[in-house]
């Protein structure tokens, strides 16, 4: 069975106003004479997905810390560490 093939990506300015009526899926590839439901959201479906590739995706290292930050993070624990012990000898557990 072979695949009947569709030029849809030309019909996308024409689904994007037929979904902001409020229409279904159903309804737009019934209007448009599309095979199916499916077509309309695979083609919707790549919009949304060329949108997001826009965003910047971090993988790899996280930068690195400078002198400074780690001085900060290492003050702030000492600090941290001082009211546990306070806390602990008010309520005289050690």
């Amino acid at each position: 069975m072979s695949r009947k093939y569709e030029k849809v990506s030309e019909l996308l300015p024409i689904v994007k106003e037929l979904t902001s009526q409020g229409k279904t899926q159903q309804q737009i590839a019934d209007e448009l004479g599309l095979a199916d439901k499916r077509v309309v959201w695979n083609l919707l479906y790549r919009e949304r997905q060329k949108a997001i590739q826009g965003l910047p995706r971090y993988r790899g290292r996280k930068p690195a810390k400078t002198l400074q930050e780690y001085k900060y993070e290492n003050n702030r624990l000492k600090m941290e560490n001082e009211l546990l012990r306070d806390f602990l000898s008010l309520t005289e557990r050690k």
